[in-house]
């Protein structure tokens, strides 16, 4: 089913899936939940479907962390440093092997819930931006400013540009 697939652990840390494509887009969710090589969840579902109706022939999803967990609640308090480490690294492989990655800051209000998920993203903003990536956000931003999740879409929304730098400095 999917073409782009990397994992480790038995498959319980996931760090990339999704269709190949000479412009794909490149979605950062919270954690990975139960889609594998095989079969799609509804997450990535939805993100396919956005991808294809902008004018993306393809996507990757990735994560701030990759310990899957259907409920971000039941990951730990503190993260699996190597986890987070392969992570960070595989992220920035493949925003490297894009000329003009556009990345779709997809992790929700879930952010707050663990302080690596908000470490993830000041570290990734600092590394990816030596290749200058497009960041994007799909409908409104949360009341508190965050991009929303692809479970929370509406398909009559649109992609928009995101200010990775100013959100992350927020972060703070």
């Amino acid at each position: 089913m999917y073409d782009i697939y990397e994992s480790a652990q038995n498959d319980q840390w996931r760090f990339s899936l999704g269709k190949g494509g000479s412009n794909p887009l490149l979605v950062i969710g919270l954690n990975p939940s139960t889609a594998t090589q095989e079969k799609s969840d509804t997450t990535v579902a939805k993100v396919e479907r956005v991808a294809k109706s902008n004018g993306y022939d393809g996507f990757v999803m990735l994560n701030l962390y990759p310990v899957r967990a259907t409920d971000y609640q039941e990951l730990p308090h503190v993260a699996n440093q190597a986890a987070y480490r392969q992570n960070l690294e595989a992220i920035e492989a493949i925003v490297a092997a894009e000329k003009q990655a556009a990345i779709w800051a997809a992790w929700g209000e879930s952010i707050k819930a663990r302080c690596y998920f908000t470490e993830a993203i000041r570290e990734l903003s600092a590394r990816l931006v030596a290749y200058n990536p497009t960041y994007l956000h799909f409908g409104p931003l949360t009341q508190e400013g965050h991009p929303r999740h692809p479970s929370r879409l509406d398909y009559s929304w649109s992609l928009a540009p995101f200010e990775i730098s100013t959100y992350s400095e927020r972060l703070k």
